[in-house]
């Protein structure tokens, strides 16, 4: 008989069981068994905790590409209000014709005929879409739209596997945090409505890189995402400020060269070449007006009154940096140096909340980032809840829109509230974060020791700069005391 000493448990003693340490973790475990026991196998050589995950993660993903079949038989290709009456709307089948794909039309250097001159995304999302369009087979116009979203949902499950496998990898020791992502209900909703996904994977496998001290990796990769996407760019800013704080210049250096070394090996050639089309994504986001999901929304329809889209444009940055500088002031006066996925998931947060737009998609941009910010399952699924709410709001006020005289779906009011869910939910999971970086015994993170598993070189590095009384020994950070233990408010001993 083996002995105690050569069972798993003993072999990964370091391995953050949820179930042990959430409530709504183990109550959801007795849908399956029960919480692990004391001699229970955490992984083999079969499946290890990360494949569990990105198995779960997978399957979850096809279950939103079966909540989209009504859409696929028929919604997408008979009128528009049936589309969102079943909630499977996807801008992908839509684009394949409208952005010229069906007719071969290369992307940023083929003028498009009608408003939409060159295609309104970033280069390498751009690319992304163009390999998907080549593997497409003939047929009928309407098989080649199912054929292109199928191969595009097959690109993107890849994607979410790389995402589920990252997140788990973050956090050495917190594995199982991964099912967050994996089992989100907003993930397998969203996932195949546009291709955020490919950025979000990008952006997932930079945060893999820094926690492993990989700065050169984590730059080249968010460069990449920011080619996909805008948001990952951002997240220099965290870094930024984590490095003066621990004094870390020369590893910031080269993380932001390796930012601007990628997106410029991905943009410069359009830039060159096709300078009109390579603009394209930059002049749409400036001239748009104010669109669904966001707070501006809100205003104009209940004041009755529009808004210049360059009142927007301006109040919208002010407030993004702002909000951004007081996140920085935050960083260099709290009590412990926050950790780099809380830093990440407020800045991207910020961006989300006073943008002029908030698709439903948008949502995968916070998804992983908030379960390594904040991995506790109960404030996590009501901030799903409220997206899911949205997801659903957004689909019904579209119905209404588009229903004539029938207003079938949810109206104005309704979706305002909608909105206003959306919002709440990401300002409370913004709450807690923040509440997290001001009291850092409530980090269940940090709640074993650990620094910053998602840090890298910022992991147990000592402070260079700090602000106020950050500089003296933090009374509320957790793990912090090296001596003897002093309860405060109570008589000394002799």
């Amino acid at each position: 008989m083996p002995s105690a000493e050569d069972t798993s448990v003993h072999q990964e003693p370091s391995v953050v069981r949820p179930t042990h340490q959430d409530e709504v973790a183990a109550a959801g475990s007795e849908l399956i068994g029960g919480r692990s026991g004391r001699w229970s196998r955490l992984g083999s050589a079969a499946l290890t905790p990360v494949g569990a995950v990105a198995l779960v993660a997978i399957g979850m993903f096809a279950l939103g590409m079966v909540q989209k079949l009504p859409c696929y038989n028929w919604a997408w290709f008979r009128g528009a209000a049936s589309q969102y009456t079943h909630a499977c709307y996807s801008d992908i089948p839509h684009l394949y014709a409208g952005r010229g794909f069906a007719e071969d039309l290369v992307p940023y250097f083929d003028r498009l005929p009608g408003d939409m001159q060159f295609l309104e995304y970033p280069v390498l999302t751009g690319l992304f879409m163009q390999i998907a369009a080549w593997l497409t087979p003939g047929g009928s116009i309407q098989e080649q739209e199912q054929a292109y979203w199928l191969v595009n949902a097959g690109m993107l499950m890849i994607c979410t596997a790389v995402i589920a496998v990252c997140v788990a990898r973050t956090h050495r020791r917190r594995p199982w945090d991964g099912l967050l992502v994996a089992l989100a209900p907003a993930f397998a909703l969203t996932s195949t409505i546009n291709w955020d996904l490919l950025a979000v994977a990008l952006t997932a496998a930079a945060m893999l890189m820094w926690s492993r001290s990989r700065t050169l990796a984590f730059g080249i990769l968010i460069g990449l995402a920011t080619a996909a996407k805008l948001y990952p760019v951002f997240l220099l800013g965290p870094v930024f400020v984590l490095c003066w704080r621990a004094g870390k210049w020369r590893e910031f250096s080269v993380a932001a060269l390796g930012v601007a070394g990628s997106w410029l090996v991905v943009n410069l050639p359009v830039m060159v070449f096709a300078p009109e089309g390579w603009k394209k994504f930059y002049t749409f986001s400036q001239e748009r007006s104010i669109d669904f999901g966001s707070f501006w929304l809100v205003i104009t329809q209940r004041t009755g009154e529009s808004i210049e889209v360059s009142t927007v444009n301006t109040v919208s940055t002010l407030a993004t940096v702002c909000l951004c500088a007081a996140i920085g002031a935050l960083t260099l006066a709290a009590p412990r140096r926050p950790r780099f996925a809380q830093l990440a998931f407020l800045v991207v947060a910020v961006f989300i909340l006073v943008n002029k737009v908030y698709s439903p998609q948008y949502v995968l941009w916070l998804i992983p980032l908030a379960v390594l910010a904040r991995p506790r399952w109960r404030d996590f699924l009501i901030w799903q809840a409220c997206e899911v709410m949205y997801f659903l709001g957004i689909w019904m006020y579209l119905a209404y829109t588009t229903s004539g005289d029938k207003h079938q779906g949810l109206p104005t009011e309704g979706y305002q509230l909608a909105i206003v869910l959306h919002l709440l939910g990401t300002l409370y999971l913004c709450a807690v974060v923040v509440r997290d970086i001001l009291m850092p015994e409530r980090d269940v993170v940090r709640r074993d020791g650990s620094d910053d598993p998602s840090g890298g070189v910022l992991d147990g590095a000592e402070d260079v700069f700090v602000l106020g009384h950050a500089v003296y020994p933090p009374r509320h950070a957790a793990f912090a005391e090296t001596g003897p233990r002093v309860e405060w408010g109570t008589p000394a001993a002799d």
